[in-house]
């Protein structure tokens, strides 16, 4: 043991001088004072956000024009069933289409089908992008959807007024950044009701097809999915903080405890039932 102490003492001893020498900076010689932690926001982001405003109406009248030039509003792909909302721009270098590739694979992993049970709707938040870019844009894209859905994938282009009233109304803020030549925004997307309200919010460029599937139940108000899907949003509870359903363990307990109700009753009726008519043969 103390030889381990004096080899441990020598080595230190041996060490410390070194740094004393020339070629060392005198700074290394003693403990360093930590600098302060810069919080300051990067000028480009500091006015980017994406804040949840559940149950917020969007603005239905609000005018655009889709992928084929058509003049259309948004509240033409409401009234029906749920929307999946998206706000991206079409020229977007590689945040944006990593955005539609993410919502695409969860689609692809719903039973439900798009055109049927939900709308995917994009609004183009660049009013430079022209439905001839988003007609690109969406050809461009065609092979990552489901067979059949492309009918449903409806890619809007509009003037700034129309943009602001919709992306402002979903608490969605984005900036021009001069300096790389792109904007500079939050990735995610939005579920709302049919009627325009904002329901769900996921953020990130990869979507949980569980999740999404559960905020179209929720959204859909009893028109989307079977009663399985209504007993596990009975069981899931949306968390607006992480943006995420949470196992709500309550409900869980309480489910459990009418099943288990529902089988105890059932076993006391089929005991009846045998003791008033006992098989043929019996004393």
């Amino acid at each position: 043991m103390g030889r381990h102490v004096l080899c441990a003492g020598l080595l230190v001893a041996s060490v410390a001088p070194a740094f004393a020498q020339p070629g060392f900076p005198s700074g290394y010689a003693g403990q360093q004072t930590p600098g302060p932690v810069s919080t300051d926001v990067l000028p480009q982001l500091r006015e980017v956000t994406f804040k949840q405003r559940l149950d917020q109406r969007l603005p239905l009248d609000a005018a655009f024009r889709d992928e084929s030039g058509r003049a259309v509003t948004l509240g033409d792909f409401f009234g029906r069933r749920p929307v999946v909302l998206a706000f991206v721009y079409y020229q977007c270098p590689m945040l944006c289409s990593q955005v539609m590739n993410g919502l695409s694979s969860a689609a692809k992993a719903l039973p439900f089908a798009a055109g049927k049970d939900f709308e995917v709707v994009l609004v183009s938040f660049d009013p430079r992008d022209t439905p001839e870019i988003a007609a690109a844009k969406k050809r461009d894209h065609l092979g990552r959807w489901p067979e059949g859905d492309a009918a449903a994938w409806h890619l809007l282009t509009g003037e700034e007024a129309a943009i602001r009233r919709v992306t402002s109304a979903a608490g969605f803020t984005y900036r021009w950044d001069e300096l790389t030549g792109q904007f500079a925004h939050v990735s995610g997307i939005l579920v709302a009701t049919s009627d325009g309200r904002l329901s769900r919010y996921f953020y990130g460029v990869e979507f949980s097809p569980k999740e999404l599937r559960l905020a179209l139940v929720d959204s859909g108000e009893g028109r989307v999915g079977s009663l399985i899907d209504e007993l596990f949003l009975y069981c899931f509870h949306y968390d607006p903080e992480s943006g995420r359903y949470g196992l709500l363990v309550m409900n869980l307990v309480r489910l459990g405890g009418v099943l288990t109700v529902l089988f105890i009753g059932a076993y006391i009726v089929v005991m009846r039932l045998r003791e008033s008519h006992p098989p043929v043969g019996r004393a």
